[in-house]
């Protein structure tokens, strides 16, 4: 990979990052003051007295923004790892999270935990994320192989089937808990919390450590299986492994912001056009195109208008047109 997009793949995410935090619906904090009260909660965590001049704005900037932003850069760079490591596993550049029906069966678990409360929200999440994933490989792979289309065909069906029953449940849901559901089904991340941020970043850490420590074997799996075997790896325990990794990183995703459609199909095609079809790479530009990509959609979405439009609506909008502009180009061509 050329030095210059190295170069740009980290300081653009440290840009964004660091700006997002000026941005927000109390009005835009100018560099200076970013840098001041960046010192100054600095200095406070070592111990250093320093003058504040506005409580509020620091209560605002650390309370509020920072953790939205954190939460925001790793859902992001969450689903596009998923969408990256499934495309790579089912060898079709159209399979995401959200078309397999790990992203439907995630919600419906979530939805289900925060209406009967029986088991915590996550693992709700991805056991029904589990269950969906499973369905769909066993529907379409029901011989020694699968085609391609079937496998998302069954994907969009049991998506399908999991987004009606969620739709049963917003039904029997009373009036609060009927408007928590909806508002967090079309992506939700006006609620981001440290609370969020602390119950989010174990399993997504985890997940995604797990996908960059074997992610060069994604590459030995684009081979073909046979391939595989031949230098050692064993295609089945690194697809299960894989799989399962991805569904717990979107599970965890899901849980904590609600569905955010198409970003997980768009991204991975985006890293590939920077860095290349290289799995090993493009693991770490899924990371931070993806996390720096969904900021830049949060922060649009909360002050481009005077009301705040969730974040999944904005994806949507936004990935449409893209994923038809690729198409049209053949950008997301992929014989493998």
């Amino acid at each position: 990979m050329q030095v210059w997009k190295i170069s740009l793949l980290v300081i653009v995410p440290i840009v964004v990052l660091f700006l997002s935090l000026g941005l927000g619906s109390t009005g835009f904090v100018n560099i200076p003051d970013l840098l001041y009260y960046s010192y100054a909660a600095c200095a406070s965590a070592l111990g250093i007295e320093t003058v504040v001049a506005d409580h509020n704005l620091e209560t605002i900037l650390w309370q509020v923004r920072l953790p939205r932003i954190l939460l925001t850069f790793m859902v992001g760079a969450a689903l596009a790892v998923a969408g990256g490591v499934l495309q790579a596993v089912f060898r079709n550049p159209i399979v995401d999270p959200f078309s397999l029906g790990i992203s439907s069966g995630a919600a419906f678990g979530a939805a289900l935990s925060m209406l009967i409360s029986l088991i915590p929200l996550n693992l709700s999440a991805f056991v029904f994320g589990v269950i969906a994933v499973v369905i769909t490989y066993l529907v379409s792979y029901t011989g020694a192989k699968g085609s391609l289309v079937t496998m998302v065909l069954a994907g969009m069906i049991i998506s399908g089937v999991f987004t009606a029953f969620l739709t049963v449940l917003q039904y029997l849901s009373d009036p609060y808990k009927l408007q928590s559901i909806v508002q967090w089904t079309m992506g939700n991340l006006h609620t981001a919390s440290w609370a969020k941020v602390r119950t989010a970043v174990i399993p997504i850490t985890l997940g995604i450590a797990i996908i960059l420590a074997l992610r060069w074997k994604l590459d030995l799996l684009a081979l073909g299986e046979q391939e595989a075997i031949a230098v050692g790896v064993d295609p089945k325990i690194i697809k299960l492994v894989m799989i399962g990794a991805a569904t717990m990183i979107t599970a965890s995703s899901v849980a904590a912001v609600g569905m955010i459609s198409l970003f997980g199909l768009i991204v991975p095609h985006i890293s590939r056009m920077l860095v290349g079809p290289s799995n090993a790479s493009g693991v770490l530009a899924n990371i931070l195109i993806g996390g720096t990509f969904l900021l830049l959609i949060d922060d649009f979405s909360r002050t481009l208008l005077p009301f705040e439009i969730p974040v999944g609506v904005f994806t949507m909008m936004l990935g449409t047109p893209l994923f038809i502009y690729l198409m049209r180009k053949n950008a997301i061509n992929w014989n493998a």
